[in-house]
């Protein structure tokens, strides 16, 4: 009978010491996990602002140096891309950002003159995947040594973060009517 009693208890103290070396696992465990768990960095609003702006210039000053790696490097690279122009054309998606710049940007009789941002605002939402802008451009170029280009123009747009990367989704260029 005691021989009983006595692997009764050490099937008990068995149990409990089990249970004991499962929870320090499991603390130890959850404790190692999160210290492994890559940190994010904090979410410094003037330093996404630059990266914003430095996007936003890529976008429209590439052509100063015909650099398609910053063109394309700053637009969102599929159909959700849209443009409007002054004239009230529209641009959708890369496809056809890339025909233009083909036929038209990179063209030799195609040569930019001048790209002059001006009074940029950024807004950023509180997520920190999303910005908005305004600003004045003037976006000057030859054509067959002709003078084109946008002077004193209103342009405003939407950037999405995308994989740690401002893109831009959306842009409306505007002139300003005269009374």
């Amino acid at each position: 009978m005691f021989i009983i009693k006595f692997f009764k208890r050490v099937e008990k103290m068995k149990t409990l010491n089990y249970c004991l070396l499962l929870s320090c696992l499991l603390v130890l465990f959850t404790s190692c996990r999160k210290a492994v768990e890559p940190v994010q960095p904090a979410f410094d609003p003037e330093i996404e602002k630059a990266m914003v702006a430095e996007t936003i210039e890529n976008s429209i000053c590439w052509a100063m140096t015909k650099d398609t790696v910053k063109l394309y490097g700053s637009l969102v690279p599929d159909s959700t891309l849209y443009i409007v122009n002054p004239d009230t054309t529209r641009v959708r998606g890369i496809d056809e950002i890339r025909y233009i710049a083909e036929h038209v940007w990179l063209d030799e009789r195609f040569k930019a003159t001048a790209c002059n941002i001006r009074d940029l605002q950024i807004g950023l939402s509180r997520s920190g995947d999303v910005a908005w802008f305004y600003c004045m451009l003037d976006d000057m170029g030859e054509w067959d040594g002709r003078p084109a280009g946008w002077e004193n123009t209103r342009w405003t747009g939407v950037l999405e973060k995308r994989d740690d990367k401002w893109l831009i989704l959306q842009m409306h260029f505007s002139f300003a009517v005269e009374n």
